[in-house]
C-alpha cells in the first residue's frame, strides 16, 4: 500500500478537530455515554465526538444553555473523583435583563450537575441570585438529536440515512424521533421540571424570577428509547442518583485498594480505578470493561482480556465476566465476511444502525489474531488467582475450541507459527494490537505482505498452551497436558530460530508471508517477555534495548524506535507511547528479573499522570522526547478514559512488587519487591484470596522493601522472597 491515506481506509478516525483542543468531559454508565464541553454543552459538530450516545447511536447532538442572549462565563468544571457526577459552575456576564435590569457580572451563580443512569441523562440546574434585588431569569436551552451512528460521528459518510420523525412537543418537553434504514425507531425524550414557559421544536425557554439571596432549581431528564423495547421508567433526579450510588458502591466492594505515602500517586490510581468502574458494564455473564470513550465504548475481546489481566490481582470478578462473555460469543461457524472461524474469540461487537445493516463489519467481528490465545491465558491466570474449579469446568470446552482454532486456523499454510490474513474485504488489514494499515513493515519501510506472524502472538500462543496444560492437569487430562507442553516447547525453539535478530538486540517485529523477518525494533518484542517465550539471556538483552534513548521517551517506551523508517511520534502505532503496552512490558521485564526496567516504566507513567487532566492516562500520547517541566504531547483522537490505559498503573505496580497470588493454595508472594524513590510506603488493603482478606504494608528501606501483615482474616499465607 502506498503512503497516501484514504480517509475511509480501515475506518480511519478523522481528526478535523482535536479531543485535546476541545477539552471535553466524559460520563458513562452501562450502554450510555456522554461527551460535552466544560460548560456542560453539546455543540452540533460532525464529525466530532460530542453528544449523548446509547447503544451505538447519538441521541443528543445539541444541548446548549444560554443565560439571556449570552453564554454564561465559566468558573470551574469537574468530574467527581469517582466519575459519578459532573459539576460546572458558571456566572453571568455583564448584561441587561428584559432591557431594563443591568446585572453586573458575578451576580448570578448557575450550578449544573449531571449524571447518567439506566439510559437517561439527569441534570439539575440551580440558579442563585447574589444581587441586592429580585431579578428576572431567562434561560434558553437549545436541543437537537441527529441520531448519527457512532461511525458517522467518527467521520464515515453514508450514501443514505433513515428519516427524522416529527418532533412531538408537550408542556414539559419534547420528543425527537428517527426511523432508521434498519426499520428501528429511536426516540429521545426530553423532560423539564418545573415545566418551562415555552417549548419549541428545538428546545425550550425557562422564565422565572429569583429574589435576592435565593435560588431556583430545574431538573431535566433526557432518555434514550429504542423500539420495540419497552419504555423504561424514568426516575426523579434524587431517586436515580441514589440508585446509581448504590450500584457503584456494590461494584467496588470487592476491590483491593492501594494507598501510598505519595498523594499524587494516590490521585493517579484513584482516578484509574474510578475510570475502570465507569467503563465496566454489566452483561448477562458478568462485568465487562468496555474499551474506551468515545470511539470504543463496546466490548472488545483483546482490550477486555488485557484489562482483566492487569487488574486481576486487585479483583478477579471482571476476569470472570470477560471469560464468560467471550465464551458465549465464541465463533461457532466460519463466516468470512466477519473474519469468523470456529473457536475464534471475538474482536469487537457493536450495536447501532450501521452495524445492523452490515455497513460496517463490526456488528460481531472476529478480526484479531491474538484474542484467542489471550483468552486461554486469562483462563489460566483467573483459575490460579481464584481457584474457581466450577467455573473452569464450564469454560473448558471453550478453551478446547480455542486451542483447536490455533492449531487448525491459526496456521493454515503450515509455517509453524500463528498468522493472520483477513478474509473480509472490509475487515482489518492488520489484526494484532497494532492494527493500523501501516503498522507492520520491513526495515526499509515497505509494507509486509501476509499471512503475517507477529512476534508477540507467538509468545501468547506459547503461554496459552502452557496455561492450558496446567488446566488440563487440574481436570485430570494428563495426556493432553503433556502434549500441550511439548507443543509449547517446540514453538519456543522455532521462535528463537526464526525471530531473534542479533543486529537489533531484539526480536523481529514479524515474519511476512514469505517467512522473511521484519527487522524492526518494536515494543512488540517486550510482549515476548510477558509471554515467557524468550530465552533468559535474550529476554534481558531485549529489555535493555527497549530502555535505550531511541525507545524510551522519558514518559514510556515508544511503539517503535526513533531509528526506524516509519517512525513518527504523532503516528497512532509507529512511534507513540501506549500506557498498556508499557505495563505489559514492565510485567515481562520483572518476570525476567529486570526490576529496574519495570520501575523505570512505572516512574515514567506516574510522571506523565502529574501533567494529565484528572491524572487520567489516555489511550496513548505522542512519542516526542520528554522536555523538562513540560507535559506529554497529547494525541488528537485518543480515547480518554481507556480501560487498558486505566489498568496499566496497577500492572506496573504489581511488576515492581513482584506480587503473585495463588488462590488454589491460599498463597500471596512478593518476589524481590522494589519501590521507586517517590514511594516510601505502599498499603494494599482488602486484598481477597477466596474468603480470606488481607491488609498488607510494604515499606522501602534504602535498597530493601519490608513487608508487614496489618490484618488477616481466613486461611492465607504471605511470603516475602528476597
Amino acid at each position: 500500500m502506498n503512503d497516501v491515506i484514504r480517509w475511509n481506509n480501515q475506518f480511519y478516525i478523522r481528526a478535523e478537530s482535536s479531543l485535546a483542543e476541545d477539552r471535553t468531559e466524559v460520563l458513562k454508565q452501562g450502554e450510555t455515554f456522554a461527551v460535552f464541553d466544560r460548560y456542560g454543552d453539546i455543540h452540533e459538530v460532525l464529525p466530532g465526538p460530542q453528544g449523548l450516545y446509547h447503544e451505538g447511536t447519538r441521541f443528543l447532538s445539541r444541548f446548549e444553555l444560554s443565560l439571556g442572549p449570552y453564554q454564561p462565563m465559566l468558573l470551574s468544571a469537574s468530574v467527581k473523583e469517582d466519575n459519578a457526577l459532573f459539576t460546572v459552575d458558571v456566572t453571568n456576564t455583564d448584561l441587561t435583563l428584559d432591557g431594563t435590569h443591568p446585572v453586573p457580572r458575578g451576580t448570578l451563580h448557575l450550578c449544573r450537575t449531571r449524571f447518567l443512569w439506566n439510559g437517561t441523562w439527569h441534570e439539575r440546574i440551580h440558579v442563585r441570585n447574589y444581587g441586592m434585588v429580585k431579578l428576572p431569569i431567562s434561560l434558553k436551552i437549545t436541543i437537537d438529536a441527529d441520531f448519527a451512528d457512532l461511525f458517522e460521528a467518527r467521520g464515515h459518510r453514508r450514501p443514505r440515512r433513515g428519516r427524522r420523525l416529527n418532533t412531538i412537543r408537550s408542556k414539559t418537553g419534547l420528543v425527537f424521533g428517527y426511523k432508521g434504514l434498519d426499520e428501528t425507531i429511536r426516540r429521545t425524550h426530553v423532560r423539564c421540571s418545573p415545566a418551562p414557559k415555552l417549548v419549541t421544536a428545538n428546545g425550550f425557554s425557562i422564565e422565572s424570577s429569583v429574589p435576592s439571596q435565593a435560588g431556583r432549581t430545574w431538573e431535566i431528564a433526557v432518555s434514550c428509547e429504542i423500539e420495540p423495547q419497552r419504555n423504561r421508567v424514568v426516575l426523579s433526579y434524587d431517586h436515580a442518583q441514589r440508585e446509581a450510588g448504590r450500584s457503584l458502591k456494590k461494584s467496588k466492594a470487592h476491590d483491593a485498594h492501594v494507598y501510598t505515602s505519595n498523594e499524587q500517586f494516590n490521585d493517579w490510581l484513584n482516578r484509574s480505578i474510578a475510570d475502570l468502574h465507569m467503563l465496566i458494564s454489566e452483561t448477562p455473564q458478568g462485568p465487562y470493561p468496555y474499551a474506551g470513550v468515545p470511539w470504543f465504548s463496546v466490548p472488545f475481546g483483546r482490550d477486555g482480556i488485557i484489562t482483566a489481566l492487569q487488574m486481576l490481582w486487585m479483583n478477579p470478578a471482571p476476569a470472570r465476566g470477560v471469560l464468560g462473555y467471550l465464551a458465549a460469543t465464541q465463533a461457532t461457524e466460519d463466516r468470512p465476511e466477519q473474519d469468523a472461524e470456529v473457536g475464534k474469540i471475538l474482536h469487537e461487537t457493536r450495536q447501532g444502525e450501521m452495524a445492523a445493516l452490515g455497513e460496517i463489519p463490526f456488528g460481531k467481528y472476529y478480526g484479531s489474531v491474538d484474542a484467542t490465545p489471550l483468552f486461554i491465558m486469562l483462563a489460566g491466570a483467573y483459575y490460579e488467582r481464584s481457584g474457581d474449579i466450577r467455573f473452569l469446568k464450564t469454560l473448558w470446552p471453550h478453551i478446547q475450541q480455542a486451542l483447536q482454532w490455533i492449531d487448525r486456523y491459526g496456521d493454515p499454510t503450515g509455517t509453524g507459527f500463528t498468522t493472520y490474513a483477513r478474509q473480509s474485504p472490509t475487515g482489518l488489514v492488520h489484526q494484532g494490537w497494532k492494527d493500523s494499515y501501516d503498522s507492520i513493515f520491513h526495515a526499509d519501510g515497505t509494507a509486509a505482505e501476509g499471512p503475517i506472524a507477529l512476534c508477540e502472538v507467538q509468545a501468547y500462543v506459547y503461554r496459552a498452551k502452557r496455561a492450558a496444560a496446567d488446566l488440563a492437569r487440574v481436570l485430570g487430562e494428563t495426556d493432553q497436558a503433556d502434549h500441550l507442553e511439548g507443543e509449547a516447547e517446540s514453538l519456543r525453539v522455532r521462535f528463537e530460530r526464526a525471530f531473534w535478530q542479533d543486529a537489533l538486540d531484539s526480536y523481529a517485529l514479524a515474519l511476512d508471508g514469505k517467512g522473511r523477518p521484519c527487522r524492526v525494533r518494536s515494543s512488540n518484542a517486550g510482549h515476548c517477555l510477558y509471554g515467557g517465550i524468550a530465552s533468559k539471556e535474550r529476554g534481558v538483552r531485549t529489555a535493555r534495548t527497549l530502555l535505550r534513548e531511541e525507545f524510551f521517551s522519558g514518559w514510556g517506551i515508544r511503539t517503535i524506535a526513533t531509528s526506524e523508517a516509519r517512525y513518527n511520534p504523532m503516528s497512532y502505532h509507529n512511534g507513540s507511547v501506549w500506557p498498556h503496552d508499557n505495563a505489559i512490558i514492565a510485567a515481562g521485564m520483572a518476570a525476567y528479573g529486570y526490576k529496574q526496567g519495570a520501575m523505570k516504566i512505572l516512574t515514567g507513567l506516574f510522571d506523565a499522570s502529574l501533567f494529565l487532566d484528572l491524572h487520567r492516562q489516555p489511550e496513548l500520547f505522542c512519542g516526542f522526547s520528554r522536555r523538562s517541566g513540560e507535559s506529554p504531547t497529547l494525541y488528537p483522537t485518543a480515547c480518554s478514559p481507556q480501560a487498558w490505559a486505566a489498568s496499566a498503573g496497577f500492572q506496573a505496580l504489581q511488576a515492581c512488587l513482584g506480587l503473585q497470588i495463588d488462590g488454589t493454595r491460599g498463597l500471596v508472594q512478593f518476589v524481590r519487591p522494589i519501590l521507586p524513590p517517590f514511594l516510601e510506603r505502599v498499603e494494599l488493603l482488602n486484598l481477597s484470596i477466596g474468603t480470606a482478606r488481607l491488609d498488607l504494608v510494604l515499606d522501602r528501606h534504602q535498597n530493601e522493601v519490608a513487608l508487614r501483615v496489618a490484618r488477616r482474616t481466613g486461611e492465607v499465607d504471605v511470603v516475602l522472597i528476597v
